[in-house]
């Protein structure tokens, strides 16, 4: 009884001084806690307005009619796009365009009134530089409203002799990102990654930097640091999933009994992760070089950014190795879908067994190496 007394007495004893060492390393401290905050703010911030907005395009107008002007007025008074001007000449609009001056051409042909009164089909043109998908999405939505209902007033007038109508819109109804705003977007994806990338290179950065003095960690000491690792990845976890999601009105409160399942299991692995890659460190600076060329290439795999689906078969395979990913795809499902806990079982079961064969490692090597 007292050698289990003893070893939770220096368990204690070393998990507080896990703290002690990352408040008195500016550099750790900054990178495990304080980032945290930072990025809390500076993400969300940079996303505001959610949705681009005055995007700028040419109009070319070769009929200059009654039904054109009612177009371009009706685009006017679209917020998704600005009109940079108005010219006859589709040559000039379009070299415009490649020079990057506006990101679309609206095009107004010199027979639009009467395939209008006739009920041809075709005639008005849109052409979207696919530089940036985000603004060519608003500024399809902006131009293609005006557009219809500008056409379903002005076929009315034509009912009489013409069977043309104008198909109704499709009504787009987001089911989980109801602004459909960029921000409500990218922010749930980036948070788990925050806590990740930070937990890694601090963590990283405080054992290497044990180790540069030859130290070999007890078992106590090795708990010790996982504890406190364990405290500060949830309470930032709670902090982005709770107080910032609230803050910028993003989706959230979805499934939150199984938050408190899935934040510790996702930390856990993070740590585990750290811990045995810091085994292989000799100087804390090290952790910053895995830092730079892995954030991006972890958010791209995470299929975030760009469809799972999408990659190469090995590729797709990869990234399903990757607690970054599981972490994600989990968190998103569990804060924005918010869908129950056995849809997301096996996500938690891989992460739980993943994170407990990592800390094997990690504990082996810790406890039984010096640095070499």
């Amino acid at each position: 009884m007292s050698k289990f007394s003893s070893f939770f007495k220096q368990l204690y004893r070393d998990y507080l001084k896990t703290f002690k060492d990352i408040a008195t390393n500016s550099s750790i401290l900054t990178t495990m806690v304080l980032s945290v905050f930072f990025y809390s703010f500076f993400y969300p911030t940079a996303y505001k307005a959610q949705q681009a907005e005055s995007l700028p395009i040419i109009i070319v107008d070769e009929e200059q009619s009654y039904l054109s002007n009612a177009i371009i007025t009706q685009v006017y008074k679209s917020p998704n796009v600005k009109v940079q001007d108005i010219t006859g000449n589709f040559e000039e609009a379009k070299q415009l365009l490649q020079r990057q001056k506006a990101d679309g051409i609206l095009y107004l042909p010199s027979n639009l009134s009467n395939s209008v009164a006739r009920g041809e089909t075709g005639g008005i043109g849109l052409y979207l530089s696919a530089a940036y998908f985000l603004k060519t999405k608003q500024i399809g939505l902006g131009l293609v409203s005006a557009i219809e209902n500008t056409l379903v007033e002005y076929a009315e007038k034509f009912g009489h002799i013409s069977d043309f109508k104008v198909a109704l819109s499709v009504h787009q109804i987001p089911l989980f990102n109801t602004l459909s705003g960029y921000g409500s977007y990218i922010f749930p994806a980036i948070a788990p990654l925050i806590i990740h990338q930070t937990i890694l290179l601090g963590l990283c950065m405080l054992i290497a930097g044990y180790r540069e003095k030859f130290w070999r960690a007890s078992p106590s000491a090795f708990f010790g640091i996982y504890g406190a690792a364990l405290t500060i990845g949830c309470l930032g976890c709670f902090y982005l999933f709770g107080f910032t999601y609230w803050f910028y009105d993003y989706p959230h409160g979805g499934n939150f009994t199984a938050m408190f399942i899935a934040v510790p299991i996702y930390i856990s692995c993070v740590i585990a992760l750290a811990m045995l890659l810091a085994s292989f460190l000799d100087l804390s600076e090290r952790a910053g070089h895995v830092i730079v060329f892995t954030s991006i290439p972890l958010f791209l795999l995470s299929g975030a950014a760009w469809p799972v689906s999408a990659m190469p078969i090995w590729m797709q395979y990869f990234s399903q190795i990757l607690p970054s990913t599981q972490g994600i795809n989990l968190f998103i499902q569990l804060n924005q879908m918010g869908v129950t806990l056995d849809i997301v079982f096996p996500k938690l079961i891989y992460l739980a067994t993943l994170a407990l064969i990592l800390l094997v490692l990690a504990f082996y090597r810790l406890t039984s190496m010096y640095k070499k």
